[in-house]
């Protein structure tokens, strides 16, 4: 754990970059995740057909999760696992959660498994977890199980004191964190104040990530503001898309640096 907590402690002493082509000017840039992927068909088809390319975490097992993942995938949306994990309200986590009372194999088997059960996963973050994610030692397992495997990591940051990033950083895991929650209060008027900030810290810093939810007020204000981006010069890309402008525009992996995920089926909730 010594060893673990250096490698934290350099991870954080590195700034990232946000950085396009040699000469070329990059707009300043959102990525919006949607959470809680695989409930809500109806929201969740509307969500897919948004020409905008934004980032759908689905949650692992539930009824719609593999349905609308592949239709996702057809129309080029980026793909994470939302894991669920303990959180400080003791609010139940369902199928493939993960809690401080797994033993470290048992916690790399049930993130395994809800890895391969996400058709097209490209990526992980945390559903709740506003417990799990202060402990170092859950989150150097957790770490321990994702560095096998092409994804990279985004801290939801559901609370402030969360390490999750930090554990993933010292894993070379590729990782970003959360900027803003976009729908905490699911009133136009709200999305509408907290969606403003994310493209205020978009062009402070080059480029900000929101987190919204399949919620019928989300969905809509979506579809009506996200087409009135480019006239504004904001841009928005993937997950994947804004880690890269941060890092050189280099390849998270390379060519067999990783296992390969094995989709596998598994009963769903």
């Amino acid at each position: 754990m010594k060893v673990l907590a250096t490698l934290i402690a350099a991870a954080l002493a590195v700034s990232p970059v946000f950085a396009g082509e040699r000469g070329q000017r990059v707009p300043p840039t959102i990525a919006i995740i949607i959470d809680d992927m695989g409930h809500n068909l109806v929201e969740g088809k509307r969500l897919i057909a948004l020409d905008q390319p934004i980032t759908l975490a689905f949650l692992p097992y539930r009824r719609h999760t593999t349905e609308l993942a592949e239709q996702a995938h057809l129309e080029q949306k980026e793909i994470m696992l939302h894991a669920p994990m303990a959180n400080t309200r003791n609010i139940g986590l369902g199928p493939g959660g993960l809690s401080p009372g797994m033993s470290k194999n048992s916690m790399a088997t049930t993130l395994r498994r809800a890895l391969q059960s996400i058709p097209h996963v490209r990526g992980v973050n945390n559903h709740m977890g506003s417990l799990l994610t202060q402990q170092l030692e859950a989150m150097d397992w957790v770490m321990a199980e994702l560095e096998h495997y092409p994804v990279y990591f985004v801290d939801s940051r559901t609370i402030a004191s969360s390490i999750a990033g930090e554990v993933a950083a010292a894993y070379r895991i590729p990782t970003l964190t959360r900027d803003v929650f976009l729908d905490h209060e699911q009133t136009e008027e709200y999305i509408d104040r907290q969606f403003r900030l994310l493209i205020k810290r978009a062009k402070e810093n080059g480029s900000a990530v929101g987190i919204g939810h399949p919620h019928r007020v989300t969905v809509d204000y979506l579809e009506k503001r996200l087409p009135e981006l480019d006239e504004e010069g904001i841009a928005i890309a993937t997950i994947s898309g804004v880690w890269a402008m941060r890092n050189g525009n280099r390849r998270m992996f390379a060519e067999g640096e990783k296992r390969a995920i094995r989709p596998a089926l598994a009963k769903q909730e």
